[in-house]
């Protein structure tokens, strides 16, 4: 699978990351057989987060084994310096590890939070004593915003950040949603892009819901191609897999099988996606 630099940091990470809301709720035993899957197929970057159910949990046993093996990145929704070091230590214990390669900001969708984080006593103090006792290395920024991230960028060197990026989206830009700018900004200020939703279609409609993802994802071999080559012709790092395994295997044979769309692939690509409704109310 095809790598690619995560800007400043320098690690190479396969271009499908491994995202671990797919662990939400699942055995033992299927979280073992993913990981090894991803792994055996050539994924190296791991994404996980305290409210993505047991996945914590379920990483653990493989991480203690096997810590060096993978780019290991976390998160926290904790706001308040206090609130984020219980985070990491949490964390820490949970997925059995000393340290995390990548710690991310959670979920920061709006300039208010960016602000507190920010601010004394905010949640920023504790992650860099973390980096300075050696708990951790960079440091990221996600959310669904991307102009929130460009203003993020602008006041703090973070060195990756992540956001939704996909053909829907771009088939309906708008000021909440466009990702232009933010991979404008990351290319130049060399910060490492991990795109989120590649292959969202559409928001569930009706009661029956086929899939563990909070969006109706594409799920034909020919769509997930398109959705997914889109993402990666554009100038990011990774993507990470969508929160159902069942479809990691359909993705992961997508993304062996990449080559980039050309200018005119892409505007095809995103015309045929116009007919679906973003999964974002903004968009």
């Amino acid at each position: 699978m095809e790598k690619r630099r995560l800007g400043r940091t320098g690690q190479m990470s396969s271009v499908l990351t491994f995202g671990a809301a797919a662990l939400f709720q699942v055995t033992q035993e299927e979280a073992d057989a993913a990981i090894e899957m991803a792994v055996a197929r050539g994924i190296n970057h791991i994404d996980v987060a305290p409210t993505y159910g047991q996945a914590e949990i379920r990483l653990g046993p493989w991480l203690e084994k096997n810590r060096n093996k993978v780019f290991l990145a976390c998160k926290t929704g904790q706001r308040s310096k206090t609130g984020a070091w219980e985070s990491i230590k949490r964390s820490l214990e949970n997925l059995r590890v000393d340290r995390f390669d990548l710690f991310q900001f959670h979920g920061v969708n709006d300039l208010e939070t960016l602000t507190a984080i920010l601010s004394p006593l905010g949640a920023m103090e504790a992650v860099l004593e973390a980096r300075q006792q050696g708990l951790l290395k960079y440091i990221g920024i996600t959310g669904h915003r991307p102009f929130v991230h460009v203003e993020a960028l602008n006041r703090f060197d973070f060195d990756t950040v992540l956001f939704p990026l996909n053909r829907v989206l771009a088939a309906h830009r708008n000021d909440y949603t466009d990702f232009t700018q933010l991979v404008q900004l990351a290319r130049q200020k060399d910060v490492g892009t991990i795109a989120i939703k590649s292959v969202a279609r559409r928001p569930w409609e009706g009661g029956m819901r086929m899939h563990r993802t909070w969006y109706e994802p594409f799920t034909e071999r020919a769509d997930i191609e398109e959705s997914l080559w889109y993402t990666l012709s554009q100038d990011i790092t990774t993507t990470a897999l969508p929160g159902d395994l069942t479809l990691w295997p359909v993705i992961i044979d997508a993304a062996e099988k990449f080559t980039p769309l050309n200018t005119q692939a892409q505007r095809e690509v995103v015309r045929k996606a116009r007919q679906y409704r973003p999964i974002f109310p903004n968009a």
